[in-house]
């Protein structure tokens, strides 16, 4: 058996070589489909790191207590007369925090939030993530702060003027020069520098982390009042692995910062990063459709021609079938060479198509370092067995047929 497999490699690799451009245009609608295949992988994939990496930036093992969910709602008017989310909220909840035994939650912050335009000198940034919260913010920051530090337990609780820029933004406005010890202004009043987070990127290539100022939030809420329409609490929780508990928990301590009743509807919403991911889920199915169809129409293609050009290599090679049988060779070596030959042809086509594919990926990640695309193993792999399936299926009925030759009859064709 091993040396009539290794007779029939080399038959059909001298066959092979000997049409070598025939060959060619038979395994080129096999290179479209491996192209096809994993290039809709290499897609899905880097949707799912940009996901995750969205998702550490802006901290994973956050929970959120909004007054409104991260969805839409058709029943507006119950959300709307829900209490607006206060800083009394976070440090009731952070005293339940604290009385807990083996809580699953850590600390809770109160951010109230805005977009502002933020000036230093004959330089301007518009539509700048402007928030005041409190020290412990520090406890849930994920960014590493590129120089500076955060404020302080003692100028958050005096309410200082002081603030922490993202990287765009100071950037922009100290552009060539350090920012720490400049003065910025927002909305008429002047804020020293103290802190310049790191460069991050965007989340989900939607908005920039990067365009964002702190401040405490005794200062925020002096520059733009009292009302928190738009606060919200961020809850750090313990172990992102057990997220369920952490969210039942937190479910249970809000009811009691808010004196709800058994039987109460919840008025406030949890919302998580992973919300994200139910909208993200169906944007990666549409492609793994469409990439599926794609791939399959280029695969059934390249079948259709493999099959046709084996058929075609059966009958210029009657007689030498009938020979090789007159000799006695057996149905299934006759059967083993054409499969093999076949296999061969797509096996070429979609190494050719792999090597493609990882080429564009390449040029891609040298293009736009930013844009997550990554080409991995796995997805090779695939290419390949999907190249060895098409060639067994595309290869089979020609392979029969050759093996099922009268001798007599094959010697006899002209």
């Amino acid at each position: 058996m091993t040396h009539e497999i290794t007779e029939s490699f080399r038959i059909a690799f001298a066959e092979i070589r000997a049409h070598k451009l025939r060959s060619a245009l038979t395994a080129l609608g096999v290179i479209i489909g491996i192209v096809a295949v994993t290039l809709m992988g290499t897609a899905i994939n880097g949707i799912g790191i940009g996901f995750d990496r969205s998702l550490a930036m802006l901290g994973d093992d956050i929970m959120y207590v909004n007054k409104w969910p991260w969805h839409n709602v058709e029943d507006w008017w119950n959300y709307a007369n829900r209490p607006a989310i206060v800083p009394e909220d976070a440090d009731r909840l952070n005293r339940l925090i604290a009385a807990t035994p083996e809580s699953q939650l850590d600390v809770a912050v109160f951010v109230g939030a805005r977009s502002a335009s933020v000036k230093a000198g004959d330089y301007s940034v518009s539509g700048v993530y402007t928030f005041g919260t409190t020290a412990d913010y520090g406890r849930m920051l994920t960014a590493d702060f590129a120089e500076g530090r955060l404020f302080s337990d003692t100028e958050s609780a005096a309410a200082r003027p002081v603030c922490v820029l993202g990287g765009d933004v100071a950037q922009a406005l100290f552009p060539g020069r350090s920012s720490i010890g400049g003065t910025v202004t927002v909305a008429g009043q002047p804020f020293r520098v103290i802190g310049v987070l790191a460069h991050q990127g965007s989340f989900l290539g939607l908005f920039s982390v990067d365009s964002q100022m702190m401040m405490p939030l005794g200062a925020y809420r002096k520059q733009f009042g009292t009302r928190d329409g738009n606060g919200e609490l961020r809850v750090k929780i313990r172990d992102k692995n057990r997220l369920d508990e952490a969210r039942e928990e937190l479910i249970g301590d809000m009811r009691r910062v808010r004196g709800q009743l058994p039987g109460d509807a919840d008025n406030f919403s949890i919302n998580e990063q992973q919300a994200f991911k139910a909208q993200l889920d169906p944007i990666k199915q549409g492609i793994a459709i469409g990439g599926l169809f794609i791939t399959g129409l280029a695969l059934f293609v390249g079948a259709i021609g493999i099959m046709n050009i084996t058929f075609v290599s059966v009958k210029e090679r009657t007689k030498e079938i009938g020979t090789r049988k007159a000799l006695g060779a057996r149905r299934r070596t006759i059967l083993l060479q054409f499969l093999i030959e076949s296999v061969s042809i797509c096996l070429v086509g979609g190494t050719i198509g792999l090597l493609l594919t990882y080429g564009l990926c390449f040029g891609v990640t040298v293009a736009l370092p930013s844009l997550p695309v990554e080409f991995s193993p796995g997805l090779a792999v695939i290419g390949l067995l999907v190249s060895a399936m098409t060639g067994i299926l595309a290869g089979f009925a020609p392979a029969v047929g050759a093996s099922r030759l009268d001798p007599v009859v094959a010697l006899r064709y002209e």
